[in-house]
């Protein structure tokens, strides 16, 4: 750990809560509380990957709601489909989250902080945000890790979303990359799904066959509004980014931690892959609909009551 941040570890003693349940050789866990009161009590090094997918700090508050049409009786519907059938709109329940915060930054860094202790020293840390706080959020990281542990900044471009017509259409998020060792950390590139070489004709069949490497700029769609994914929470990320991320910087049964985790969409794809995963979350609905999504993980319940102004995103 770099002198500064030790000397300010040593100054602000931490209030450890009771042993959770976690264990090494135990099960998957799905963690109903506020991350900042749940990480102190994990041992440190005890996980190959982390990602977190924090607030934006976009200052709204975000919203989806889960919506399905059923065939109604002729006239009686609220939408005319296919062929003029009636269909009526059955409305689900509502997810938010708040995404404002008057000192984002006394928010995100001692969550960042507990990030480095916990990763192992072959770990790496993916955190995923845009261009409204990335930048900041790089300086953070360089003082915490090392600016030698930086390893990439991945910028993911989609296909839906921002239509401004005044500049340009913000289509991206940014994910910094980080590990805990610049010398030892684990990252395999045989695991990595493959894309097709845009001049397959300059490359060897051999090449052409297995695909090249995707480089530090990901193109793939966002979570379909129809598609089988889709669980209804606001900032559910797509499987194809969080599959690539753990098959690179994690090994089976290896040990991933998502302490924003939203959906759980990094959980789904750990359990997928075989590795074992902690997901923390303080929101409720979030915790439902993991729970539906991993009914085999345990639930571990910290909290009585929703938290007031309840912050956690998450993928």
């Amino acid at each position: 750990m770099p002198a500064d941040l030790t000397a300010q570890a040593d100054s602000e003693p931490v209030t450890v809560p009771p042993v959770t349940g976690w264990d090494p050789d135990g099960p998957n866990l799905l963690v109903h509380a506020e991350n900042a009161t749940f990480l102190p009590s994990l041992p440190d090094e005890s996980f190959t990957l982390i990602y977190v997918d924090p607030p934006f700090n976009t200052g709204r508050t975000q919203k989806r709601q889960v919506t399905t049409a059923v065939r109604a009786a002729e006239g009686e519907g609220d939408r005319v489909g296919f062929q003029g059938r009636s269909y009526s709109t059955l409305r689900g329940d509502l997810h938010s989250y708040d995404d404002a915060f008057d000192d984002y930054w006394s928010f995100l860094e001692p969550r960042l902080r507990e990030a480095w202790r916990l990763l192992a020293e072959d770990g790496t840390l993916y955190v995923h945000l845009d261009y409204r706080e990335v930048h900041y959020a790089k300086v953070m990281l360089d003082a915490i890790f090392g600016r030698e542990s930086f390893l990439n900044e991945i910028i993911w471009a989609y296909d839906y979303g921002a239509r401004a017509k005044s500049r340009w259409p913000s289509k991206h998020d940014n994910i910094l990359v980080y590990v805990k060792n610049p010398k030892r950390y684990h990252f395999d590139n045989a695991e990595v799904d493959r894309e097709p070489y845009m001049a397959p004709g300059l490359v060897t069949a051999e090449k052409r066959e297995r695909g090249k490497l995707p480089t530090d700029v990901w193109w793939h769609t966002i979570v379909s509004p129809t598609g089988k994914e889709k669980t209804g929470y606001p900032t559910q990320k797509p499987e194809g980014i969080l599959r690539r991320i753990v098959n690179a910087s994690s090994r089976k049964d290896d040990w991933v931690l998502d302490f924003f985790a939203g959906s759980g969409t990094t959980g789904a794809v750990a359990g997928a892959l075989g590795r074992r995963f902690v997901c923390v979350d303080e929101n409720p609905q979030s915790i439902s609909i993991m729970s539906k999504r991993m009914p085999q993980a345990t639930i571990v319940e910290l909290l009585d009551a929703p938290a007031a102004g309840t912050a956690n995103t998450g993928a």
